[in-house]
């Protein structure tokens, strides 16, 4: 794992990230709790992000796990208001949760279809609706979504997942417009990312080549260093590859 080194105080701010239980998800919520802020772990993986949350806790981070599968509209907007009327309103949200289904496209059924658009779009956009009207009522917030080379350039037997990657990049853009024109103090970054040794990929293809992926943590980074820029500036989009990276440009 490598050592953070954080590009931002994050101090006295509440981070909440999807799918932080393990992977990249994880390492985004170490580096932003390293950075000071609190985070709130959302995933369906109880066991494993209790266990992050204990390990963070024990060296000093403030850390809460709440399970929650981001398909479900009604369970994403009741988690909202729990944490506002918690007090831990959100002021960082990162959309990372994801999944996939590696098939062609002729034997895909409609329920594979189903989970992987609902999780990889409309979850991330429930969270949206939910947290960025609040957001605009105290004038500042980022907002990251995790993106893909896919939604750049797809490939064979990716169908569903490109199709919701690039939606989600095109609601990520539309979504950075509006916060232009709604709240100067609002912050929208899409991150593409490519290959990661995590178990989104060493899961499915346990014969993939790690040597040509890269670490989550350099990914985790990224979004660190786009919550720095001030506000003066925005970091839109930001692309992270590794260097031999086959799907990207």
């Amino acid at each position: 794992m490598m050592t953070s080194r954080p590009h931002a105080d994050l101090s006295g701010r509440r981070a909440l990230v999807t799918g932080a239980a393990r992977g990249l998800g994880a390492s985004i919520t170490r580096c932003l709790a390293q950075a000071g802020a609190s985070v709130c772990l959302i995933d369906v993986r109880r066991e494993e992000g209790e266990k992050l949350c204990a390990a963070l806790a024990v060296e000093g981070h403030e850390a809460r796990f709440v399970e929650l599968d981001v398909r479900d509209d009604d369970a994403v907007t009741a988690v909202i208001q729990d944490l506002e009327h918690d007090g831990w309103p959100v002021d960082i949200l990162v959309n990372n949760a994801a999944v996939d289904v590696t098939k062609p496209i002729e034997h895909l059924s409609s329920d594979e279809v189903t989970r992987v658009v609902t999780t990889n779009l409309l979850g991330p956009m429930y969270l949206c609706l939910a947290v960025y009207r609040r957001m605009v009522a105290r004038g500042e917030g980022h907002i990251v979504n995790i993106l893909s080379t896919a939604s750049n350039r797809t490939w064979t037997e990716a169908g569903p997942y490109a199709a919701s990657k690039t939606g989600l990049r095109a609601f990520t853009h539309t979504l950075f417009q509006e916060a232009q024109r709604d709240c100067i103090g609002i912050g929208v970054t899409g991150i593409i990312a490519g290959g990661m040794e995590t178990p989104f990929i060493t899961e499915r293809f346990p014969d993939a080549d790690t040597s040509k992926l890269q670490n989550p943590d350099i990914v985790a980074e990224a979004v660190l260093c786009a919550l720095s820029v001030p506000a003066t500036s925005a970091m839109a989009e930001v692309v992270v590859v590794p260097r031999n990276e086959p799907s990207w440009p």
